[in-house]
């Protein structure tokens, strides 16, 4: 899987920044059209021998190191480094000049206004679902975006036939079939060699009938399966008191918002009005018809599931017996959820699969093209589009936007340099940033805390029912940090306000989610209609680790704050045996062992306590023999044996340096080689390339490659090493 655009030039897409559409794209929409301009494994013998890792000190012990602001107190008490093997050491005019070249290349690619945006791309389902929309709809397609999207489908495509959820990954079933089905919908002769290998290849998976339940419904409402292959979801849900075991309230922010509109379909059971008549019953072994539910999903328990089971065959015994009345109501109180969080052109949750069910659902009710709100709904969708002006003829649409995230990070990136003009840059996009924090929006997340006022920002552009925790720790980060540098009071009162909303979203547990708390019922899971075991967004050792980092970097330790107590014990209980930590929004445990580091540093553990001792270890051992590192999607089975090896990325390269530099890892060989390595990678542009999908949406069902990643990281990484070898210190003294 081949990325033509990124690897002859850099990656400064800006999706959302409507430039004006080159002359190939003058028929495209006006709102997303870009440029393509834009966009040895080490061994303990390496380290010495290595003692035995001890076993984790008791959690009451855990709360005494001090904070990243007394670090000259705690460099002192810093483990001893153990004299690496002799490496090759970047010469500083080597370093300064791949920082200058990276420096440049982020600094040309921020937006007029101070932001920075890069696409977001997922896998084949995205644009696929986006071409069946518009003849689900009945909308006259536009021909040359369709083109453009079909070539985008067929560059992706396996040798094998079918479509994976991340670069060189396996085949998957769901996204082949949804890919199938938009080619054959563009016009694609079914005939032809690569339909012929997708056919193959699907049947080989056994067929369009083990598709998963999101490509099911797709089916469904295109007349290709009943909708008994569906499971069973009565509208009449959102009647149900919120003490109830399924009320909407005990699944996640993204989940939330594809359920609702959903509901309403599920009661309707609208036809695509599909002017072309397309169907795809030549992808199932057996006839259509005859589809009926999912077994049980790995994931799943089986008492809990056959329970859930039965409760879906006595829905569909009684969904008759529902008084009209109630189920008019229900429908009306779905309609007022999406009317109230319909966020302009910015969708419905922000999201795509939302946004998308949210046009269809206006549309199953009747509501006319020119209605304001069937209307914006559908612009929404136009936004996420990246409509590529090089070589490449290509186009795809966007699981959502990301400007909060890439502007945060580039952000940090850029202070990392330590030069003006850098600073200066970063200075603007923080003030970009001040204005999108959430003041006066009591999302859905007051239903676990009604008494905390909101604080947070946002992933996209606007969301201001979910605010990220995440991206509000990280921005936090970055205004204390910028802060420090200007001596100016400016973001007092913002930090201050996102730091009592954080806190006020930690759960029970000491960890952190996404974007709400005790958002645990795991028993949810195993509904027939959770095939994808993603309805939850319980704490996570990443999230958690960015939240421990604030709270560190602003002076609270275990000694004089709850919360970071609390927040250091369930870091510390999360390790894994291994040594590394779980990575749930970026691949993966590179990622997540990256983010407790630099957590339990700023918290004030020395880099002679064994828990970072052991993660520190773990990273030098997975090290690639070309000094870089990478981890393979593989790595979120159920079953995991431990890390899954991939070739060498940047991002995740960047990773392992700034975790290994956080454990004071700094003079060690191995850091010297992923130095080395980056710089060899670099290109003249002053970038990376990198196609692998080095993020993640949801374990085991959607993968994310961002292509800001290989922008800031590696920067950000070199950036670090230089300024920690110039100032002679192994103590990194900022929470990230």
């Amino acid at each position: 899987m081949n990325d033509l655009t990124d690897s002859t030039t850099p990656d400064g897409a800006t999706p959302n920044a409507a430039p004006s559409p080159a002359a190939g794209a003058a028929n495209l929409p006006a709102t997303s059209a870009v440029t393509a301009a834009q966009d040895a494994t080490p061994t303990v013998a390496d380290h010495a021998p290595a003692a035995p890792a001890a076993p984790a000190a008791p959690a009451a012990t855990a709360a005494t190191p001090t904070p990243v602001a007394a670090e000259a107190t705690t460099q002192a008490a810093a483990a001893t480094p153990v004299a690496p093997v002799a490496a090759k050491l970047p010469s500083p005019a080597e370093l300064d000049a791949a920082v200058t070249r990276a420096t440049d290349a982020l600094l040309a690619a921020q937006q007029a206004d101070g932001h920075w945006v890069y696409e977001l791309e997922a896998d084949a389902t995205i644009p696929a679902e986006y071409v069946l929309l518009v003849h689900y709809l009945g909308e006259t397609p536009n021909a040359e975006l369709e083109r453009r999207i079909g070539r985008y489908l067929r560059r992706i495509q396996l040798p094998g036939g079918g479509w994976p959820l991340f670069t060189d990954g396996a085949p998957d079933v769901s996204a082949s079939v949804k890919a199938y089905f938009a080619l054959k919908m563009i016009g694609d002769d079914v005939e032809a060699e690569h339909m012929v290998r997708a056919r193959q290849a699907i049947h080989a998976m056994g067929g369009a009938e083990m598709s998963n339940v999101f490509t099911r419904i797709q089916l469904a409402l295109f007349g290709v399966v009943p909708w008994f292959a569906v499971p069973m979801m009565p509208v009449e849900i959102m009647l149900l008191p919120q003490w109830f075991p399924f009320h909407l309230s005990k699944v996640s922010y993204w989940a939330r918002t594809v359920i609702v509109p959903l509901l309403v379909l599920n009661a309707k059971r609208p036809l695509a009005k599909n002017p072309l008549g397309v169907r795809v019953d030549e992808l199932f072994v057996n006839p259509p018809v005859n589809t009926g539910l999912l077994p049980k999903q790995g994931h799943q328990s089986a008492g809990w599931f056959l329970l859930f089971r039965g409760v879906d065959g006595l829905l569909r015994l009684t969904d008759g017996l529902f008084p009209r009345y109630s189920r008019e109501r229900a429908i009306r109180q779905a309609v007022q959820f999406v009317d109230e969080r319909l966020n302009g052109e910015d969708g419905l949750g922000a999201i795509y699969p939302a946004m998308a069910n949210s046009v269809m659902m206006y549309a199953a009710l009747g509501y006319p093209e020119d209605h304001p709100n069937r209307a914006i709904a559908r612009r929404s969708l136009d936004k996420l589009l990246v409509i590529k002006d090089d070589e490449s003829d290509e186009a795809y649409c966007q699981p959502c936007l990301s400007p909060v995230w890439d502007t945060t990070l580039a952000a940090h990136a850029l202070l990392e340099t330590g030069e003006p003009r850098a600073e200066a840059a970063a200075l603007r996009g923080l003030e970009w940033l001040r204005p999108l924090q959430i003041l006066d929006v009591r999302g859905d997340w007051i239903s676990r805390r009604p008494h905390v006022r909101p604080g947070g920002w946002a992933f996209q552009y606007a969301n201001p029912h979910y605010p990220d925790v995440d991206d509000t720790a990280v921005v936090v980060l970055a205004m204390d940090r910028a802060a420090r540098l200007t001596q100016s009071d400016v973001d007092r009162d913002a930090i201050a306000r996102a730091r009592e909303w954080v806190v006020g979203m930690q759960s029970s547990d000491g960890g952190w989610g996404a974007f709400e708390p005790e958002n645990t019922h795991h028993y949810l899971n195993n509904i027939p209609f959770s095939d994808h075991g993603a309805l939850l967004d319980p704490p996570t050792a990443d999230v958690s680790g960015r939240c421990l980092s604030m709270l560190a970097q602003l002076g609270e330790t275990g000694l004089n704050s709850q919360p970071a107590q609390r927040a250091l014990d369930y870091l510390l209980a999360e390790q894994e045996a291994d040594g590394s930590w779980y990575g749930r929004w970026g691949m993966n445990y590179i990622y997540g062992t990256w983010s407790a580091l630099g957590a339990l540093n700023a918290a004030g553990l020395g880099h002679d306590d064994p828990r970072v001792k052991r993660a520190a270890q773990w990273l030098l051992s997975i090290q690639n023999p070309d000094g870089g590192w990478g981890e393979d999607g593989t790595s979120y089975k159920l079953d995991y044996r431990g890390y899954e090896p991939a070739t060498s990325t940047a991002s995740q390269t960047a990773w392992a340096l700034l975790g290994l530099m956080a454990a004071g890892e700094v003079d060690h060989a191995a850091v010297a080689r992923g130095i080395d390595w980056l710089i060899a990678e670099q290109k003249t542009h002053g970038l990376w390339d990198e196609t692998r999908f080095t993020a993640t949406g949801f374990p085991r069902v959607f993968y994310l490659r961002y292509h800001g990643y290989r922008k800031f990281f590696p920067l950000w990484a070199l950036a670090r090493y230089r300024g920690l070898k110039r100032a002679g210190t192994t103590r990194v003294t900022v929470g990230m």
